[in-house]
C-alpha cells in the first residue's frame, strides 16, 4: 500500500504561519469592557483554519479543539494578535497551534492572552478527507510542538468512541 501523504511534497512550518491583528471595539466587548471569550474563540478558529488551508491548499473543517486556556483579558482599544501555524500533520488531518496576545497601543505592553490547539481535516472538491503534505519542523520550538502534537492526538483518539477512531 502506498503512503499517499509522501507523494505530496512536505512543507516547512513557516509556510503555513499566520499572524492576524484586530483592534478590540466596543461591539465585541462584554459589560466589563473586555473582549468576549466567544469572539476570541472565533478569531482562534479563523487563524487556525487559515494556517491549515495554507498548508494543505484545500478547504478545511475544524474537527477538534483539544484545549483552550484564557490567561488575561483583552480590553477595548487594545490590539488582539493571533499567531497560528501547523504543528504536525497526519494523513488528512493536522494540528494547528494558536497563540493570542493583547497589545496596549499606548504603553506597548504585550500580554499572552490565550493558547489553543485545534485539529483540522482537509477536504477535496467532493467534501471528502484528502491527503495533505507532511510538515517539516525546523527550529527547536517547532520540533517540540511537533513531538507534543503526537501525544495530544493519541490522547484525543483514545478518549473518542471506537467508531470515531476508524
Amino acid at each position: 500500500m502506498k503512503n499517499v501523504q509522501s507523494e505530496v511534497p512536505a512543507k516547512a512550518v513557516k509556510a503555513s504561519s499566520v499572524e492576524m491583528v484586530e483592534v478590540v471595539l466596543p461591539n465585541d466587548a462584554n459589560t466589563f469592557g473586555t473582549l468576549f471569550g466567544g469572539k476570541v474563540m472565533q478569531l482562534i478558529d479563523i487563524a487556525g483554519a487559515i494556517a491549515a488551508r495554507r498548508h494543505s491548499r484545500h478547504l478545511v473543517v475544524t474537527a477538534a479543539v483539544d484545549s483552550l486556556a484564557f490567561h488575561h483579558p483583552v480590553k477595548v482599544g487594545d490590539l488582539v494578535i493571533l499567531k497560528a501555524s501547523v504543528n504536525r500533520t497526519f494523513k488528512t488531518s493536522m494540528e494547528v497551534g494558536v497563540k493570542v496576545w493583547s497589545e496596549n497601543t499606548i504603553s506597548g505592553e504585550l500580554k499572552h492572552t490565550a493558547s489553543a490547539y485545534l485539529t483540522y481535516v482537509a477536504l477535496n472538491k467532493k467534501g471528502k478527507p484528502t491527503p495533505i503534505p507532511s510538515v517539516i519542523p525546523e527550529t527547536g520550538e517547532e520540533k517540540r510542538r511537533y513531538d507534543e502534537a503526537a501525544f495530544r492526538r493519541d490522547s484525543r483518539l483514545s478518549s473518542c468512541a471506537p467508531e470515531v477512531n476508524r
